[in-house]
């Protein structure tokens, strides 16, 4: 077992394309997901152990949305307990890469957490609403509803057009096409690690709703732009066979 900066190098040699990845997942949650992963190598744990540890940091965050009433100190720990879990997130596929021990069962295993962690953390919104704050009314709650349907059908959708793009090569010249900053930059709204630091807000229940509810609205924006951009490559792959 090599030491922990040779082991930092490997994992940077093993890394997935930056391409369609935004700013903060390309220098904040990989680089620190890289961290974590060379700590696991080190202590000799799975990719799929690395998994349930990111989900223990994110679900133990988002319970104390719903379960603790709302103050600074719970909104430090509940961004806290998100941001780890994220870069975990990105830690495990790292350390399947790097040590070749990943496969079927570890991607299900991640993709059912990341579906579930979408699910609760709105609900969670949700119950704090309900519970502790005094909403202007109560359309209000609502908003976490639609989050959550936004949420789940981006991220259905994208599983989707991943699953029904793979019968289909990549044209050479899209492979090949460097990755764009533009791009990278447009993408922060939508990436879960911008979303996280709503929750710093949570010990302002005014601010914090205002916060959320604008994160929201970018992300039915982008779901529309996403859902438009997904039907016309699948159906682009049809027409070229």
């Amino acid at each position: 077992m090599g030491s922990t900066g040779t082991v930092l190098r490997e994992l940077r040699g093993a890394q997935k394309t930056a391409k369609g990845v935004s700013l903060y997942s390309r220098y904040v949650n990989r680089p620190a997901g890289r961290v974590f992963a060379a700590g696991a190598y080190r202590m000799g744990l799975t990719p799929n152990q690395v998994t349930l540890i990111s989900a223990a940091f994110t679900f133990t965050a988002i319970a104390s949305v719903a379960l603790v009433r709302p103050s600074p100190g719970l909104a430090v720990a509940v961004y806290a307990g998100l941001a780890i879990g994220f870069a975990l997130d990105s830690a495990d596929g790292q350390l399947a890469r790097l040590t070749g021990r990943g496969g079927p069962d570890g991607e299900w295993l991640d993709h059912v957490v990341d579906c579930a962690k979408m699910i609760l953390v709105h609900t969670a919104v949700l119950i704090s609403f309900r519970r502790f704050l005094t909403l202007p009314g109560e359309a209000w709650l609502l908003l976490p509803l639609g989050f959550l349907f936004t949420a789940v059908l981006t991220f259905c959708a994208g599983l989707l057009r991943e699953q029904l793009g793979k019968a289909a090569p990549r044209p050479a010249a899209d492979a090949a096409a460097p990755v764009s900053r533009l791009r990278a930059v447009a993408l922060l709204p939508a990436d879960y690690g911008v979303f996280c630091p709503v929750f710093l807000l949570l010990g302002d229940p005014t601010a914090f709703r205002i916060g959320y509810a604008a994160l929201a609205l970018v992300h039915a924006l982008f779901l529309v732009v996403f859902l438009a951009k997904w039907f016309r490559e699948l159906r682009a792959l049809r027409t070229a066979d």
